[in-house]
């Protein structure tokens, strides 16, 4: 009897363990509710009023709204629940719906590839997960790229909106017209180039930039989607990574107009990678720069 008694204990505690591994593994209610990660540009729209370029509806900014990021894929697509509490003014609102203007990180940064040789690739164990590896990076690039093209995605005309984003955002920053260059970026990569226009400010006074046409090459380097509501697949942000080579000219200025750092009259051929983000599930979204990798 004893013995039996003691077994029962045993199996009650090895239950009690399992079910505090996950809880801790996959998080109280309490948890979610606190948030794992921000996600600061969130939007709630009020139907039946004036809104956002892209929106229809007045547009009342949440900032720092908590979100909660899940671990789930499906047909590669990353999912995002998000669990925002209104403030009181926008509850009295009546209806109030919630949206995301972008998830407000790169979606698995884009890193090179380390080349193997042919015998390694074949022929070896780790050359063939290597191999798998590859070909699951290709794969979840062509199936973003295949949703995206659903909505009349065209590469050539894309290059050519990403060349003058590219150059529009560069003389953005040299000029230190902060209020234009909100318009063309997440709020995230604003608070960056933000602070970099003010550190820039206070070494130099004036600063000379431009890009020689037409640009030495462009590419695409990776594609990846974003989901934001589990329950409907068509609500996704895309990210396309791109390298860029081109010729700039640069020049800085002192306050009192003597040049300081570059010389416009020499070319620099300079490569940036940029990930540019849009949303695929409102109707005049636009692309905007939402980060840039440095390697």
């Amino acid at each position: 009897m004893m013995a039996f008694r003691s077994l029962h204990q045993i199996r009650a505690l090895h239950r009690t363990a399992q079910i505090s591994e996950s809880s801790h593994l996959l998080g109280s209610s309490r948890s979610y509710a606190s948030g794992i990660s921000t996600v600061p540009e969130l939007y709630c729209r009020n139907k039946g009023h004036g809104a956002l370029p892209w929106t229809h509806g007045s547009s009342i900014t949440l900032r720092s709204a908590m979100a909660v990021e899940l671990p789930i894929f499906l047909n590669d697509t990353r999912l995002l629940s998000t669990q925002v509490k209104a403030p009181a003014q926008a509850r009295q609102m009546g209806a109030l719906k919630v949206a995301m203007l972008s998830p407000g990180f790169i979606y698995e940064p884009y890193t090179p590839r380390e080349k193997i040789s042919f015998l390694k690739r074949w022929f070896t164990r780790s050359g063939w997960r290597r191999t798998k590896e590859d070909i699951v990076l290709e794969l979840k690039s062509a199936y973003a790229i295949t949703k995206l093209r659903k909505k009349g995605y065209s590469k050539n005309l894309f290059y050519k909106e990403a060349i003058q984003l590219y150059k529009e955002i560069n003389t953005l920053m040299a000029n230190g017209d902060k209020n234009s260059l909100r318009k063309a970026v997440t709020e995230k990569m604003f608070s960056e180039l933000k602070n970099e226009i003010k550190q820039r400010d206070s070494i130099w006074n004036k600063v000379y930039w431009e890009m020689v046409e037409p640009v030495v090459k462009i590419r695409t380097l990776r594609a990846r989607l974003i989901g934001v509501d589990r329950n409907d697949l068509e609500k996704v942000f895309i990210q396309l990574t791109l390298e860029f080579l081109t010729k700039q000219k640069f020049e800085a200025y002192d306050s009192n107009g003597s040049i300081v750092s570059g010389d416009k009259s020499k070319e620099v051929l300079v490569r940036d990678i940029w990930v540019f983000e849009k949303s695929l599930f409102h109707d005049k979204a636009f692309w905007r720069l939402c980060g840039r990798i440095s390697l």
